[in-house]
C-alpha cells in the first residue's frame, strides 16, 4: 500500500468495526482525506473515525402507533 495510508481492513482493525462499514464511509465521503485507487480505497494513517449517525435513542420505537 502506500505510504502513509491504510487499507480498509487495517483501518477496520483499528477503529474495531466492520470492514463493509469502512467501505460504506468511504464511499458516502465519511472519512476525510480518502482516496481511490481502481478497485482499492487508501485511507489516510491519521484519519478519525466519524460520528456514527445510527439513533441509539430509543426515539424510534413504536413510531408506527403515534
Amino acid at each position: 500500500m502506500l505510504a502513509g495510508y491504510m487499507t480498509v481492513t487495517e483501518t477496520a482493525e483499528k477503529w474495531n468495526i466492520n470492514r463493509r462499514t469502512v467501505q460504506i464511509m468511504c464511499n458516502d465521503g465519511r472519512i476525510e482525506g480518502v482516496e481511490k485507487f481502481g478497485k482499492f480505497w487508501a485511507i489516510p494513517e491519521d484519519a478519525e473515525r466519524p460520528k456514527d449517525h445510527r439513533i441509539t435513542s430509543g426515539k424510534y420505537k413504536d413510531w408506527r402507533n403515534k
